[in-house]
């Protein structure tokens, strides 16, 4: 008897509930999938709030390693025991096995462990997209990521780092802002303690960044339009604040002819190919070592309303883990 997740309604980390579910056999190009340790993900409260709405009730987690143990008609290569993680776009990654497509899954590499895996495969994927496909980052350009403390910001500033970029990282504590030094950023903006564009602009000599990497949204959505130089791009990419909405065009002009953009992961791993590409360019960064994946906490799989509420209230650092 397999125990997973489930929300039938929107709202705080309070919706999550836990049921025993009776798997069926898997089905034609399924596999049964052993969790082994899940990654907590910001999309994953978007969802349990109602951000990015579902149909009711719902599974709840994208991202997980485990193992295979039985196989579906159809399934070709995959075998019985093969470590192996996925990032979705199927639900429920909060349960301790489940059936899913093997389609979705990547085999993992002898290197990459399972808690590893779990803490950067969608982190790092994403990292990778938006670091070499989302923007051209070129050798001693100027980049400020939000958040750089977080689970994909340390993955970001490390693989940005590694392209030649210089770095700029806001960070709420003096804790975290060691966490990003250490990953990597040449400066740091403790945005509780001074403005955020001001600091950019006196940091780069009034060009502003190239690129700006927004993970949280309507908060610092300001900061990032006065912090991006000229014909530079903002990648919103998140809304762990809350989503921008209402932007009138034209202020991009205003602000230098600015570019934005709202990407997700999925649009940028649509082919089998890309999906391909981008997982084995991650496990070449973790390999080299010019990514380090920071686990930050571990919580067991039951608690993972806990694990929201932490998350929610930027009580984080790296990534976050659930262990069935």
């Amino acid at each position: 008897m397999a125990r997973a997740a489930t929300f039938a309604r929107t709202g705080g980390p309070e919706v999550i509930e836990w049921i025993d579910v009776d798997l069926p056999p898997p089905g034609p190009g399924e596999v049964r999938f052993e969790t082994r340790a899940v990654g907590l993900n910001f999309i994953d409260t978007y969802h349990r709030r109602g951000i990015y709405p579902l149909a009711l009730p719902s599974g709840l987690g994208l991202e997980a390693s485990g193992v295979i143990t039985a196989i579906g008609k159809d399934v070709t290569g995959f075998a019985l025991g093969d470590r192996v993680a996925t990032f979705g776009p199927q639900r429920g990654a909060y349960a301790t096995e489940r059936n899913l497509p093997a389609a979705s899954l990547f085999k993992l590499p002898d290197t990459i462990d399972f808690d590893t895996a779990a803490a950067a495969l969608l982190k790092g994927c994403t990292a990778e997209f938006l670091a070499e496909r989302a923007a051209t980052v070129n050798p001693g350009d100027w980049v400020l990521v939000h958040a750089a403390a977080g689970g994909v910001g340390l993955i970001l500033v490390q693989w940005l780092k590694a392209l030649g970029a210089n770095v700029i990282g806001t960070v709420g504590s003096a804790d975290k802002a060691a966490l990003a030094r250490a990953a990597g950023a040449a400066e740091i903006i403790l945005y509780r303690d001074e403005d955020i564009a001001p600091r950019v602009r006196a940091i780069t000599g009034g060009a502003g960044v190239r690129v700006t990497y927004d993970g949280i949204g309507q908060a610092t959505w300001n900061a990032s339009l006065d912090s991006t130089g000229r014909r530079g791009i903002i990648i919103s990419y998140g809304n762990a604040d809350a989503p921008v909405t209402g932007v009138a065009l034209g202020i991009l002009a205003t602000k230098g002819s600015l570019y934005n953009t709202r990407p997700t992961l999925f649009d940028y791993y649509a082919t089998p190919e890309e999906r391909a590409a981008g997982a084995a360019r991650l496990w070449e960064m973790i390999a080299s070592g010019k990514v380090k994946v920071t686990i930050g906490q571990r919580y067991p799989l039951e608690e993972a309303a806990q694990a929201h509420r932490d998350l929610e209230g930027r009580e984080t650092h790296g990534s976050t883990l659930l262990i069935p």
